[in-house]
């Protein structure tokens, strides 16, 4: 049992009996119904582990043992936890932070529902074109066959190449690889000899061709088998077609065109799919003009507007322009010709303005209907989600949330508060898995799970109201939740050099001009949608990179087509740039998109510990290399499950389950590579180990002491060597990157930026990214943050707020200074928080 649990005696109460999930020590616990609880503790402590992967999963356990087992299927299932009893708790609504909807075809308009109203209204209320016939809701959709555009199938955009984007340099000859689309390797090299079989002069100038030889070679549909003579000149060539000689082999033609269409349609690499890329130039589709639907479609208006167009209007607009409405003030014509219709605009209207309030109250008022879901944080696709629910009116529910203040500024926080409490009235209750402060003040039942992470976590140290928790010691919320100022510990470095941003525009950034100080830690604040990231983690990655001379990696290689299209940044970069020669950005995208990848082998740890066994005398004697104690080579690895450690198990009616593979129960690797031992532990036992643990393993290595400290440091010795990178939080894929990158030898004159990197950290945690963010200063480096956390901004060198609103009440310089002066800007609406800090 818990150390303090104090009983609720006003209100019902769930009842939780020896949960052993995940790292929960068969614990028993007591919470409130109808409350605002809080589950807190330090960063892998198991709170999460408690709130979802126990409560929520038996909630949705619960409820979907009473629909049908076909039905089942259409739900992403969580496996069942480990728990002895759960009494008292009522279904459950997970709100979870989670990435956008990789597709652009999903947007604020769909996660909130507001699109489909919208779509009613104009089906049903619309000013139509005289003579036009009425059409229905799915025709002004861009996503349906009965709504989307025809020529660019409700993208908006058309793909196509070009010439131009084949055939970068016209000076240069077909042999010299003018036609740079073509294959590379041998694959280009053929199509050169087919060329010359097929009489086109290689060794002339591109421009100089004969248009219908450039346009066969680039657009032809045709695809003719012919004789190849490898190696020969085109007059050998000639010659041996004359004599009929036996060519090397017969080769078939592809025009360049065809092979860039069909290597992006089928290819499933995302290298070969990137280069296809390279070739494509999009422009706006010049039927709908971007607009993404048919013509019937956007010639229907109301106040005004077509549809699309009041979809590109920020929320906080599209408020004021129905407000009238849904107050009944429809034109007396309306209302005397059509007073049905008047009577569907004012519902609408009503419903739209209701809903779109709650978004304005979370401090979403900047966006728009059409923003694509890929482009929004999980903050702020979270609160979406909350204000949906919000205007749901169920009650009696329990809504689970994950951090739902995560890239809040202070001033949304208090909104999000606000929200909370109005789901609470109408009698639901909320369990809240926060690390933000403020809201565990606002709390009024705090469960702190702890003291430590992983192995040292999973006891339950307090359960009750939030005061009690102050006489816990072993609590290390306590010590942030009742602290006074903590004493700076040093002071700010002066800057004395800087990276100059001039003219930048870019979403809502009009010709900003922004200094940045260079050898210092800068800490970039604003209200959510104020401009923050795009001045950093899009313009000055953009603009340094560009410096640099490499561009910025791309994000991933996931629906290339239907992918927001750059919005390229205006502006200059300027300054003392003989500091900065590398740029690394530590985001939170993940280390790895399969559970091949793990924080072993994205540190480099997995290199020596091969090494290691490799070494080892058994492994000498079976000559046995590194590459045999990789599960991703075929040597060493199980040959049933291929180094998955799993199956996938199908169920007729019920989804798929993963299984621990029968033959290596889940370690991996085949039985020889098991049988070699280092110090006793084989390299599957080496593998779950937890960072903390192989530090101890590993005492007398000192290339693994050196990694496996840099990862403690930063919070992670919870983690196991061989966790999978699909199981890693945002927060913790971005403390191993920084972690990866602490590691190498400093030599300084890198410019780090990391966006909100204290998300999914508890205060303590804070304190130690705090330290290696110094570090990295101290080795000569430049460290850039977007942060919300005003312990770290108080503890930056130099801060810089931009605001003072959000969407286009923003995009400006507010202020920029040291901490304590920013702490009395007029005029900021950071400086009242952090005012408290410094």
């Amino acid at each position: 049992m818990s150390d303090r649990v104090q009983k609720p005696t006003d209100h019902g109460m769930v009842r939780v009996r020896g949960a052993r999930q995940h790292n929960l020590k068969n614990i028993d616990v007591e919470i409130p119904r109808e409350k605002l609880v809080v589950f807190t503790g330090v960063s892998g402590s198991g709170k999460s582990s408690l709130a979802f992967s126990t409560l929520y999963a038996e909630a949705q356990r619960r409820y979907l043992e009473s629909v049908s087992p076909y039905a089942r299927r259409l739900f992403h299932q969580m496996s069942v936890p480990e728990v002895d009893e759960i009494d008292g708790l009522p279904p459950a609504v997970a709100l979870q932070q989670q990435r956008g909807s990789p597709t652009t075809r999903s947007s604020v308009g769909s996660v909130t529902t507001l699109s489909n109203l919208l779509r009613m209204l104009y089906s049903r209320a619309g000013d139509y074109p005289k003579g036009q016939a009425l059409l229905y809701a799915e025709s002004f959709s861009p996503n349906t066959a009965e709504g989307a555009c025809p020529k660019c199938h409700g993208l908006g955009r058309v793909y196509e190449v070009t010439e131009k984007s084949m055939v970068p340099d016209d000076s240069k000859t077909i042999r010299e690889r003018a036609i740079a689309a073509w294959p590379t390797a041998w694959g280009g090299q053929n199509q050169r000899d087919i060329a010359v079989t097929m009489g086109i002069d290689v060794d002339i100038p591109w421009r100089d061709l004969p248009k219908k030889d450039r346009d066969f070679l680039l657009f032809s549909e045709e695809q003719p088998v012919v004789p190849v003579y490898a190696g020969y000149t085109p007059a050998e060539t000639r010659r041996a077609l004359k004599r009929k000689e036996e060519p090397s082999y017969q080769g078939t033609f592809t025009s360049a065109r065809r092979h860039i269409l069909s290597s992006f349609a089928n290819t499933e690499s995302p290298l070969m799919k990137k280069r296809a890329m390279q070739f494509m130039i999009n422009s706006e589709c010049p039927l709908c003009h971007g607009k993404r639907l048919k013509r019937e479609a956007l010639s229907v208006k109301f106040a005004g507007l077509d549809i699309t167009e009041m979809s590109r209007l920020p929320l906080k607009l599209v408020a004021t322009v129905f407000a009238p409405y849904a107050e009944g003030k429809v034109t007396p014509k309306m209302q005397h010709d059509h007073p049905e219709q008047a009577t569907v605009v004012q519902r609408i209207a009503e419903d739209l303005v209701g809903r779109i309030a709650v978004i304005l109250e979370l401090g979403l008022g900047y966006l728009t209907l059409e923003r694509s879901t890929p482009t929004l944080s999980p903050g702020e696709l979270q609160r979406l989600r909350l204000a949906t629910q919000v205007k749901s009116n169920l009650f009696g529910v329990v809504y689970v949330l994950d951090e739902p203040s995560a890239g809040l500024h202070p001033a949304d926080t208090e909104a999000l508060l606000r929200a909370l409490g109005r789901l609470k009235a109408a009698g639901n209750s909320l369990f809240v898995v926060e690390h933000e402060v403020d809201v565990m003040r606002a709390a009024d039942w705090i469960v702190d799970v702890g003291p430590g992470a992983g192995e040292k976590g999973g006891r339950i140290l307090y359960s009750g109201p939030l005061e009690g928790l102050k006489d816990v010691q072993d609590s290390q919320t306590r010590r942030y939740l009742f602290a006074e100022k903590t004493e700076r510990k040093r002071a700010p470095i002066a800057p004395k050099q800087w990276l100059k941003l001039e003219g930048i525009t870019r979403n809502n950034l009009e010709k900003l001009d922004v200094d940045f100080p260079v050898g210092v830690l800068t800490a970039v604040t604003g209200i959510s949608g104020s401009g923050k990231s795009s001045l950093v983690s899009q313009a000055m990655v953009e603009l340094v990179a560009a410096k640099l001379g490499h561009a910025p990696t791309e994000e991933d290689d996931t629906d290339l087509l239907e992918r927001e299209t750059a919005i390229p940044t205006e502006g200059r970069i300027g300054g003392d740039l003989e500091r900065v020669k590398r740029l690394v950005v530590v985001d939170q995208k993940p280390i790895g998109r399969t559970p091949r990848s793990n924080l072993a082998t994205y540190t480099g740890l997995f290199d020596h510990v091969r090494k290691l066994f490799a070494a080892t005398k058994a492994a000498k004697a079976r000559h046995f290399d590194a590459g045999r104690f990789s599960f991703n080579v075929a040597k060493g690895r199980c040959d049933n499950c291929r180094g998955e450690g799993w199956v996938m198990v199908e169920l007729l009616f019920l989804p798929s389950v993963y299984a621990p593979c029968p033959v290596c129960q889940g370690t991996r690797y085949n039985p020889a590579t098991l049988e070699i031992k280092y110090q006793d532990r084989n390299i599957a036992e080496v593998l779950a180990l937890t960072v903390d643990e192989a530090a101890q393993f590993f005492a007398a290595e000192p290339n693994l002491q050196r990694a496996l400290s840099v990862v403690q440091e930063v919070g992670l010795g919870y983690l196991r060597l061989g966790q999978p990178a699909t199981e890693l939080s945002g927060g913790e894929a971005q403390r191993i990157k920084l972690a990866t990158e602490l590691q190498r030898i400093q030599h300084g004159n890198t410019l780090y930026i990391l966006d909100e990197p204290t998300t999914g950290l508890h205060p303590s945690d804070v304190v130690r990214l705090i330290e290696q963010l110094r570090r990295l200063v101290d080795a000569g480096n430049t460290v850039v943050v977007v942060e919300h956390d005003m312990s770290l901004v108080a503890a930056a060198d130099w801060v810089i707020d931009i605001g003072p609103g959000s969407g286009d009440e923003g995009g400006k310089l507010v202020a920029a200074g040291p901490p304590a002066k920013l702490a009395a800007a007029k005029g900021s609406r950071t400086a009242g928080y952090l005012a408290r800090f410094v």
